[in-house]
């Protein structure tokens, strides 16, 4: 289905829950949420269902995110049923990757096609700080298990924050050197409540300074700007949501885990879906993307996110 501005709405990204096994310093409070009772969030049926109605207007992708999608009970059956809906042709996945040792093969089993691991530094100190309780043991040990598992693509996510990982572009970078996989680069956003000064949101030129070697590849349909180191395995991307944003080809909304439907990421619009049959589902599914706008509009420290909430409420 095409929206208002003419882009043609194939992608959904659904959050299964806004739980997580971590507090990285940029998504959510160190505190945790408030855990939301069981019955305002959307039950699995409720889920494969509104999969269903996405499908029936022309949605092929799904990516599946959380909070952290691996925390959820459930996870595996999910996918298992929303990878099996007539006319989806991709499902993706975004995690921490900290649960990935006992549950890799699974997903993949399960019909999830790519993974993409969220990965901010290489220093164990500063992977601690970052996530205030996580291991990088961990992370390694899950990035590991995905590589064996054989997924189609797995690549990392590296949020690029001034001050405190810009000193690791060249060594992250590196390990699409070393193993089969892509690396990311997303300019930090603006949320509510990021915890960090102005100063920390850096723009990905960044990267292009510290790696001139980098050498541009033609796109492969995302929204990153994809370039190579030479000999490298798999692609440096660049993701700019900030400083170039890909608004005008933006094919997305989002689905959260308490069933509301954004059309954009950075909007304070939002349409319930919780308690619906598949036809009303549809129908508003319809009504978020002719509401999808042209842009999200400036954002920087000074212009944060509308969003109205966390990242972890919304889906990484």
């Amino acid at each position: 289905m095409k929206d208002n501005f003419g882009r043609n709405i194939s992608y959904l990204r659904i959050s299964v829950t806004e739980l997580c096994n971590l507090r990285c310093r940029y998504c959510m409070p160190e505190e945790g949420i408030c855990k939301k009772r069981h019955e305002d969030m959307l039950r699995e049926d409720e889920l494969i269902q509104a999969v269903e109605a996405a499908a029936s207007l022309g949605i092929t992708k799904l990516r599946i995110t959380g909070g952290e999608p691996l925390v959820k009970k459930n996870i595996v059956s999910i996918c298992r049923r929303a990878a099996a809906v007539e006319g989806i042709r991709e499902l993706c996945l975004t995690t921490n990757g900290l649960l990935l040792p006992e549950l890799a093969v699974p997903l993949k089993e399960a019909g999830v096609r790519r993974l993409n691991i969220s990965l901010d530094t290489l220093n164990p100190e500063k992977y601690a700080y970052i996530t205030r309780v996580g291991s990088l043991r961990q992370a390694a040990a899950g990035i590991r298990a995905a590589l064996a598992a054989g997924f189609e693509k797995v690549k990392l996510n590296t949020v690029l924050i001034g001050g405190f990982n810009d000193d690791e572009i060249a060594s992250l970078a590196e390990l699409t050197r070393r193993y089969p996989l892509d690396l990311r680069f997303i300019e930090m956003m603006p949320m509510i409540d990021s915890g960090f000064a102005p100063e920390s949101f850096i723009s990905n030129a960044r990267v292009l300074e510290a790696l001139p070697e980098l050498e541009e590849q033609p796109a492969d349909g995302g929204v990153a700007r994809l370039y190579r180191l030479p000999g490298a395995m798999g692609n440096v991307g660049l993701i700019s949501p900030v400083n170039a944003h890909f608004c005008a080809a933006c094919n997305r909304i989002r689905l959260t885990a308490d069933g509301r439907l954004k059309p954009c990421l950075h909007s304070a619009e939002e349409y319930s879906i919780k308690g619906l049959d598949r036809e009303q589902m549809r129908a508003v599914m319809i009504q978020t993307i002719n509401c999808k706008p042209e842009w999200h509009g400036e954002l920087n420290a000074q212009n944060p996110s509308h969003a109205g909430r966390s990242m972890n409420q919304i889906g990484g």
